[in-house]
């Protein structure tokens, strides 16, 4: 057996080189804690219309509702409150966009409990109200018939990025900074 040489040992990983999760700690999430989490996501994903606290997401994943929070934030990005409002506005856009549906049916349609909570929400997150999106939806519509839905839907997603509490300090402030969302 040849003698070992300083070429031929592997390079340890430098943990700059690993991927980051998006909090940028770089801490690698055990896969069988992120399968757990994405049948959480695929219940809220479901059935969006629901009640889905901490508590029952955390009992869907099997772990404390503590380490859910965390790890859903870590593993997603998003706390997983801001992720199901991110949900619940877009089909609200999508049912304001492609159906005649009454404003209110449409709130309660996809889980809103008051109409004035949802018409305030789908504003801060949209920079419009329900009837105003629907009017400029249906003009856009006619200029945009041969675009792919799919793209449609991505372009439109909302920009949650920061939580709507902050984004209406900012307004009260008076210092609403740009959204860094690219297109």
């Amino acid at each position: 057996m040849p003698p070992v040489t300083p070429d031929l040992i592997p390079p340890r990983e430098d943990p700059a080189d690993l991927p980051s999760t998006p909090d940028g700690t770089g801490a690698q999430q055990d896969p069988a804690l992120l399968r757990r989490l994405l049948r959480a996501k695929d219940h809220m994903d479901a059935a969006s219309h629901e009640a889905w606290p901490v508590k029952r997401l955390a009992r869907v994943s099997g772990v404390s509702d503590a380490h859910f929070a965390r790890s859903f934030r870590q593993a997603f990005g998003i706390p997983p409150h801001r992720y199901l409002l991110t949900r619940r506005i877009e089909q609200a856009t999508t049912l304001l966009r492609d159906t005649d549906l009454p404003i209110t049916e449409i709130a309660y349609a996809t889980g809103w409990e008051s109409l004035g909570t949802f018409g305030r929400t789908f504003r801060d997150v949209t920079g419009k109200s329900p009837s105003t999106l629907r009017i400029d939806a249906r003009r856009e519509a006619q200029q945009l018939g041969s675009v792919p839905a799919c793209f449609l839907k991505a372009a439109q997603r909302p920009d949650l990025a920061t939580a709507v509490s902050e984004k209406r300090r900012r307004l009260a402030e008076g210092t609403n900074r740009p959204s860094t969302k690219e297109m």
